[in-house]
């Protein structure tokens, strides 16, 4: 009970610290993070490219290859950088360079530099290409669009359409072949990317696609239960694999079903639940992009465990130590952020960061 009172007041502290560096130092959150994708998105190295290759024809220099994602490091980083962009302008254009940021995402989202991007992903053995997660960010960047207020946003849209369309039709012929979910804390996880799917679907308002996937999430999670969080972390997750679950279930779920599923799945969770049922990763080298990925599981874990606490009833007893787990986790997250960042991190962690400080993941169960 006393290091639980203690955590509590640390995470008072913590929230009253931010505040008043917020308002004391020159720069917001907001113009942080936005700052982080302009520096990335058009940056071509360091680069790390995951390619598939019929002949000499296809080997490239990144800019050739993938004319609008070929920055931040590598194509999924580079998608959520642009969500980012895009995220910023919808939810804090009184904080961000908005002249800035539309005059890159105007030189990205071009016709020209789109139809580079379909003809490299219309090629042969490309199907299975940035699945699933990549591609989940790449449907967040167009239901960005399809939110966003800005003149500019519907013709970006609408560059987008094709290249969204052939994943659309990609991940739908896919899903009836999973016999299996992907489990692991990295890319190839599936509950997170189903996560965001699902909330592209319903923005998009994609029905036939919703149906298949809300399908196919029941068949391989609905009956999960005891989620070994002993096991976690591994020591490169920047996702959760108990957490995205979790996450996932509580899209496709009333609150009352999803609490008794949640039961289940977390046997260990109750009331009385400390500070220690969920801790914070530390990061040991920044400069290591895979131990880096542990910054970015403090931050996933938060926004996730936000939704967990939002898709149960009001009185039920385990929000309050989830609560903690919020708080204990986003300061883990943010101080990483806003701190000293390694390249290895700066390229990508705005964008969950963001995903955070923006409660995106809240909207798509509206």
């Amino acid at each position: 009970m006393k290091r639980t009172l203690l955590t509590l007041a640390s995470c008072v502290l913590f929230s009253n610290t931010i505040v008043a560096n917020q308002s004391s130092a020159p720069d917001s959150y907001e113009l942080v993070f936005s700052n982080l994708a302009l520096d990335c998105i058009h940056k071509e190295y360091s680069n790390k490219i995951a390619h598939f290759m019929n002949s000499d024809e296809d080997l490239k220099p990144p800019r050739e290859l993938y004319p609008v994602f070929y920055g931040c490091f590598d194509w999924h980083s580079s998608v959520h950088g642009h969500w980012l962009l895009v995220r910023m302008l919808n939810t804090s254009s009184d904080k961000v360079d908005v002249a800035g940021i539309i005059k890159k995402l105007d030189e990205s989202f071009s016709a020209e530099k789109i139809a580079g991007e379909l003809a490299n992903y219309q090629r042969p053995g490309m199907a299975s290409f940035e699945r699933p997660y990549g591609i989940a960010w790449l449907f967040q960047l167009t239901a960005e669009l399809r939110q966003s207020r800005l003149p500019q946003a519907k013709q970006w849209l609408q560059n987008l359409m094709p290249l969204e369309q052939l994943a659309v039709k990609n991940i739908r012929e896919w899903l009836p072949k999973l016999t299996f979910p992907i489990r692991t804390g990295e890319h190839s996880q599936t509950a997170f990317a189903f996560g965001l799917m699902l909330d592209w679907s319903r923005i998009a308002g994609d029905k036939t696609f919703e149906t298949l996937l809300t399908k196919r999430v029941k068949e391989l999670y609905l009956n999960d239960k005891h989620c070994p969080l002993a096991y976690e972390p591994s020591g490169q997750d920047f996702l959760s694999p108990c957490m995205a679950e979790a996450d996932l279930m509580r899209r496709v779920m009333d609150k009352p079903a999803f609490a008794n599923w949640l039961t289940d799945f977390f046997p260990t969770l109750s009331s009385k639940s400390g500070a220690d049922w969920l801790v914070p990763a530390v990061v040991t080298d920044k400069s290591d992009g895979k131990l880096a990925h542990l910054d970015g599981l403090n931050t996933s874990r938060a926004w996730m465990l936000e939704g967990i606490i939002d898709s149960l009833p009001k009185d039920d007893l385990r929000i309050t130590p989830l609560r903690l787990a919020v708080e204990a986790h986003r300061k883990a997250g943010l101080d990483a952020v806003l701190g000293d960042m390694h390249y290895m991190g700066s390229h990508w962690l705005g964008s969950f960061a963001t995903y955070l400080q923006t409660k995106r993941g809240l909207e798509g169960t509206d």
